[in-house]
This record gives C-alpha cells, structure tokens and sequence, in this order.
C-alpha cells in the first residue's frame, strides 16, 4: 500500500475528531472514523453507545468493536491506501487495547491477535496520542454521555494510562501530543509532530 495510515487516539473529548479533520485537511487526506464510518458500522454504533445496553458483555463488546475495523480497513481504509491516498483515522486499533484492554482488563495478546484477523495486520504508520488529563477530559465532557463516557473518571483513567503505555512501549510509531490549548495551537503541534515522524506533510 502507497497510502500512509495516520490514527489520532486519545480518551473521550481530548478533541480527536476535531483534529483528525484538521490533520486531514493539512494532508490532502481522506478522513474516516472508528466506529461507525460504514453501513455495518453504524449499526454496531447505535448498539454499544447506547446508554439503555448495560447488559452488553465485555467480550461481546470488543468483538462487535473489532467486527466494525474488518469492514472499515475493507470498505474504506484499505482501498484508500491501496489507491495510494493518505488516511487519517479518529481511533483505530489502539484504542481497542486502550478502552477494552486497559479499562475493561481484556487480555491485549488476544485482543491483538483478533485485530490482527480483522484487519490483516494493517497497523497505522503513525499513531498520534493527543493526551489529556482525565480531570480535564471529564469537566469537557459534562452531564452528556453515551455509554463509553458514562463509566466513570476511573476508568478514564485506565484508558488514560493505557494509551500512554502503549506510546512508550513503541515511540517510533507514537507521537504524543498535549491535547490542552486551543484547537489551532493543538492542530500545530500535531503537523509538526507528523511532519517530523513521516518525513513531510506533502
């Protein structure tokens, strides 16, 4: 594949959405999401975020989530690339080992090994950690939560801790960006980390 695969992660209302659009834009890039950017997706959304489905299971939970990433990088990422675009992804498999391994205390070798099937291995060229304080992530994110934002400040920051793992355990494939500021300044940082990390945003 020609294309280059960007994932910007982080917890809940760090801002990530908004700046893979921004980072998209900067790079001519196609921009998509996890989950929900397919038809088959957008089902499996409307099922884990809402806060009625207390019942889901852990495991069910993870595997509809790595369900939606086999139809993403088939539907969309993969044919991007193949084509030799560049694609910026809001949450990709990190996020999987971030919220169901660190915050739900899935195991993450089994949770690799079935993004690995889902995916066929495609892993993100650069992994673009925008971090924020989880005290911080939860005065952003209010009185309105789906069913992920709704668990708590601890698990907030189990997610938090996860994704910082995972960047120290890998630096070359993780840019961690400080998600506080606002979305200019943030957007900033990001394309110089890219840029430093890919060689050029052109």
């Amino acid at each position: 594949m020609s294309g280059r695969l960007i994932a910007v992660e982080g917890v809940d209302a760090s801002g990530k959405s908004t700046q893979a659009r921004m980072l998209a834009d900067s790079l001519g890039a196609e921009c998509t999401f996890q989950f929900g950017a397919t038809d088959v997706g957008r089902v499996i959304r409307d099922v884990l975020l809402d806060p009625a489905n207390e019942s889901v299971d852990d495991r069910t939970e993870a595997l509809l989530i790595i369900a939606d990433k086999a139809q993403h990088v088939a539907e969309i990422v993969g044919p991007a690339l193949e084509s030799g675009r560049d694609v910026v992804t809001d949450r990709f498999t990190a996020s999987t080992l971030a919220y169901q391994g660190y915050g739900r205390g899935l195991d993450l070798d089994e949770l690799e090994a079935m993004m690995r099937f889902a995916t066929g291995g495609l892993e993100p060229d650069l992994n673009v950690l925008m971090d924020l304080p989880p005290e911080e992530a939860w005065r952003r994110l209010g009185s309105s939560v789906d069913r992920f934002e709704g668990q708590g400040r601890e698990f907030l920051e189990r997610v938090r801790d996860g994704f910082l793992a995972l960047a120290t355990a890998d630096p070359q494939r993780w840019a961690v960006v400080d998600a506080a500021g606002t979305a200019d300044e943030v957007a900033a940082r990001i394309l110089t980390a890219v840029s430093d990390r890919l060689g050029g945003v052109g």
